[in-house]
């Protein structure tokens, strides 16, 4: 535009210079005419819809949701969306019904931070949990790993928490300390836009801290259930009005280690709550704790197999003392975005660390017994990319998501099939594509032969040459 140009002038249409401008008379006329017709639809939005509002109400609700229509047209196009994620996925996340997030009348908020969070329409766990969880029922829910549960349930609890009532409404129930973190982490991320005070409290960190955390507001808490009960029996944590109970892992948080936690954690929350519950595998605790707590669960179960589509099974027939020799050869000739290495006990993760350092590979370690401080440390390193490989104990095998992991290593072979699962569902995150390769001694062959039969899968032996196209699009 000209620098002396007016900066009010606006681009007429040719033909409107051939008309001269309204008179005040038909300017009058004209108004007349469009006031007459606005009170026609709005005589007929009454007659079709029986009102109890003013003449005034109505037309303000008109004005109002005409200007509503208008805003909508916006705010998609504001939205600050990362790249489309353009990377291969299987039937596990695509094989839908074609609901969009928009069709289960969500907060517009909450919608802005679904779509900002790179979300593009719901996956299969998604579809089936999000319209249940909302009117109220329980849920038992059984799907794969790395399928979108933690948004399955974190988007209801946001839509349901009142935002202007300052109460714990909704506790997520997770085994471990990261998962809590990664947990709290989607919450703060799918409700930015709105204004929910989201908590996480994990045992092995300040518990006066946690104290004083809950003298401010709190509306989701996500947590370990030691922790949450221990505050809640000092009296800190107060559940009364708490209609949302969401248990991630459902069946490690029924293991002996957590379920006496969780069936004193009950007796906290209302009669009325709704309970939640996700996991990958189901054993007979779920069911019977099913049978006691929930009413009239809604059972989703999205697993005709127990493997992820996406993920290549391997096995490597090795003697122990030549473990490292074969850890090596795999380290230079597979195409590794990032990895994780199993190990069977706290003291191999360290031993394995140190000998692939001394190979000359970058890799961190994690296992239980380090400090909290430093394994929250390793954890966000890890996944934001510091380092390439990963050596840890089991105690990383649940729902944590670093979608970068497309090669996983079971330096030493689990022992039973459903350890596997959550080892092997490390990598092919949300239906990409990923690489499972077991280290087997003489020892484990029996092993390998009951968790194939188990999980109804085939586990091959290793090929000279991998193809790269099965594990890295």
């Amino acid at each position: 535009m000209h620098p002396n140009s007016n900066q009010n002038f606006q681009y007429r249409n040719p033909q409107q210079y051939m008309q001269r401008g309204p008179t005040p008379y038909q300017q009058q006329q004209q108004q007349q005419h469009f006031q007459n017709q606005l009170t026609q639809q709005q005589w007929l939005r009454r007659n079709q819809l029986p009102s109890t509002d003013s003449p005034v109400e109505e037309v303000e609700k008109t004005v109002q949701s005409e200007a509503v229509d208008q805003s909508s047209q916006d705010w998609k196009a504001g939205l600050k969306t990362p790249l489309p994620d353009t990377r291969y996925k299987t039937e596990d996340v695509t094989a839908t019904k074609g609901n969009e997030f928009e069709d289960y009348f969500l907060k517009r908020e909450l919608l802005m931070g679904i779509y900002e969070k790179g979300f593009e329409r719901p996956s299969p766990i998604q579809e089936e949990s999000i319209p249940i969880a909302l009117t109220g029922s329980d849920i038992l829910a059984r799907a794969k790993n790395g399928t979108g549960k933690t948004a399955a349930f974190c988007i209801p609890a946001l839509e349901k928490i009142d935002q202007d009532k300052n109460a714990i409404q909704v506790v997520i129930l997770v085994p471990t300390r990261e998962l809590a973190l990664q947990t709290s982490q989607v919450c703060k991320e799918l409700g930015k836009h709105l204004k929910i005070e989201v908590m996480v409290t994990t045992g092995g960190t300040s518990l006066k801290d946690d104290i004083m955390r809950l003298y401010q507001p709190v509306h989701l808490l996500v947590g370990t259930p030691g922790r949450i009960l221990d505050l809640a029996k000092k009296g800190v944590c107060i559940l009364k009005d708490c209609s949302m109970l969401v248990m991630d892992e459902a069946d490690k948080l029924l293991s002996p280690e957590f379920q006496p936690s969780i069936e004193q954690l009950i007796h906290f929350l209302p009669a009325n709550r709704q309970i939640l519950m996700f996991s990958a595998t189901f054993p007979v605790t779920v069911k019977d704790f099913r049978d006691r707590h929930l009413r009239k669960p809604y059972v989703i179960n999205l697993m005709d197999e127990l493997t992820l589509k996406g993920i290549t099974q391997f096995y490597a027939f090795v003697e122990e003392r030549q473990k490292v020799h074969c850890l090596n050869t795999l380290f230079s000739k597979l195409q590794i975005n990032q990895s994780i290495i199993f190990c069977n006990s706290v003291n191999r993760v360290e031993l394995l660390a140190k000998k692939i350092t001394e190979l000359g590979f970058s890799c961190f370690y994690i296992h239980a017994k380090m400090l909290q401080d430093h394994r929250n440390r390793v954890f966000h390193d890890f996944r934001n990319g510091a380092c390439r490989n990963l050596v840890c104990t089991d105690l990383f095998t649940r729902g944590i998501d670093i979608q970068a992991v497309n090669v996983v290593i079971n330096f030493d072979f689990p022992k039973n099939s459903e350890t596997y699962l959550h080892r092997v569902g490390r990598s092919g995150r949300f239906g990409h594509l990923g690489l499972a390769v077991s280290l087997v001694t003489y020892e484990d062959r029996f092993n390998l032969y009951r968790i194939e039969q188990e999980l109804g899968t085939e586990i091959k032996q290793i090929p000279p040459h991998i193809d790269q196209a099965i594990y890295c699009q």
